[in-house]
């Protein structure tokens, strides 16, 4: 069966469904459920995220399943979120977002996107031509996290 896949903006009033891909995609990997507990905050989409930072997402048959956002800082244009529900992993849904997203930074004066991935999706994002530039560490819950920073070019 053919699925049709929509990719539009978010709205604000895509924040809640945003937020619970964002937790369904994370929890998929099997971290505790205290670190999800710590990491809800930052996976949390609000309307006034969407409202500031470029986000769009991909419906399959009407449902939203993935998204993505992007940010600028001093330094780079970044890959802030890209998150698909576990259910539509594997269908190219990611691949396609990626291709959207650089895309997007492109046409924004982006010569690179930066992604600072989590360390299942490295992987995903080598596939996409990511390689990595550096690391970024942070602490959870008392044990070390070091997270690959990568480079794609748009």
């Amino acid at each position: 069966m053919k699925h049709e896949l929509t990719i539009q903006r978010a709205r604000a009033e895509h924040a809640e469904i945003l937020t619970e891909i964002a937790l369904a995609a994370k929890r998929h990997w099997g971290y505790p459920e205290r670190w999800m507990e710590i990491w809800t905050p930052s996976l949390t989409m609000t309307p006034a995220y969407i409202a500031h930072h470029e986000t769009w997402m991909a419906s399959l048959d009407e449902k939203p399943a993935a998204f993505y956002s992007l940010k600028q800082d001093a330094e780079a244009w970044w890959l802030d979120n890209l998150w698909v529900r576990p259910d539509a992993m594997g269908q190219g849904i990611g691949a396609l977002l990626v291709s959207h997203a650089r895309m997007r930074a492109r046409r924004a004066g982006a010569s690179v996107l930066r992604v600072e991935s989590d360390p299942h999706a490295v992987g995903f994002y080598v596939k996409m031509g990511a390689r990595r530039v550096g690391e970024c560490q942070s602490d959870v819950d008392g044990q070390l996290r070091v997270l690959p920073i990568l480079e794609i070019g748009v």
